[in-house]
């Protein structure tokens, strides 16, 4: 069977669409609240999701992501709690899941069982932002043997001959971050991307999707013209925050998202 994202980046080009991509911190409010709101995301333009595990040391992550991310941790959020809630999700729905982690907490757990268990609760990609490739020899025949995308990084500061080896490394789709520093909403973009995108796809032929710093329309509108998908966090991550305690929680979020996917 087609890894799910592979398959929805296919569709996506028969459509002349790029990918929407939204994260959420799993377990900020609740793994309840969590499950709703990827389960609702299918209904309003998000073509994948991107799950955050709860750590205590994130170090590509910003105050907002942070802030869940200790939240969540508060409220006893475990990996398998979320690889629990990610088996719910897909009895409901087909959307692509990628489990966004450190390595901390797959280390711990074993990383060719942790490949083997994210496989069978129906999680299709997993991004590691301080797992380099070089270190990712295990984990990456693991997740290729299992058909599970290994998501990798480049930066504004990546060299050339890194991009050939990071490319390599990739399934799924290159995760290029759109400046240097941490995620969080940002009112301007680096004006540069458009010509990094362009000398990283002189290198691959992988969907490259932008992320960091997106936080509104105008700007999801403008990197969907130069990259093959956008990525938010942030902005959403916020907006959950904001309806913490409210019924429509999850009616309110979805809106919001619609609007950027849209």
């Amino acid at each position: 069977m087609q890894n799910r994202i592979d398959k929805k980046f296919e569709e996506l080009k028969t459509l002349k669409k790029k990918a929407f991509i939204a994260f959420i911190t799993a377990g900020d409010p609740n793994l309840k609240v969590t499950e709703e709101l990827v389960c609702s995301f299918e209904g309003v333009n998000v073509d994948i999701v991107e799950l955050g595990v709860p750590f205590s040391d994130p170090l590509a992550d910003g105050p907002t992501i942070q802030a869940a991310s200790r939240r969540a941790l508060a409220k006893g959020v475990t990996l398998k709690k979320i690889l629990n809630t990610v088996k719910n999700i897909r009895v409901k729905t087909d959307i692509p899941i990628c489990l966004m982690t450190y390595y901390n907490p797959v280390f711990h757990y074993g990383e060719k069982k942790f490949v083997e268990d994210v496989k069978k609760c129906g999680v299709d990609g997993l991004i590691i932002p301080d797992l380099p490739y070089q270190e990712a020899k295990v984990l990456i025949e693991s997740a290729r043997k299992h058909d599970v995308a290994t998501i990798m990084f480049l930066t504004p500061t990546t060299t050339e001959k890194r991009m050939k080896e990071v490319v390599k490394a990739a399934t799924g789709f290159i995760y290029y971050v759109s400046l240097t520093g941490v995620t969080g909403e940002r009112k301007s973009l680096p004006s540069d991307i458009a010509g990094h995108i362009k000398s990283a796809r002189k290198v691959s032929k992988k969907p490259i999707c932008v992320g960091f710093g997106i936080s509104n329309a105008e700007q999801v509108k403008a990197m969907s013209k130069i990259a093959d998908g956008v990525i938010v966090g942030s902005a959403i991550v916020n907006e959950i925050n904001k309806n913490v305690g409210k019924k429509d929680i999850v009616k309110k979020v979805s809106i919001f998202v619609s609007k950027l996917a849209r």
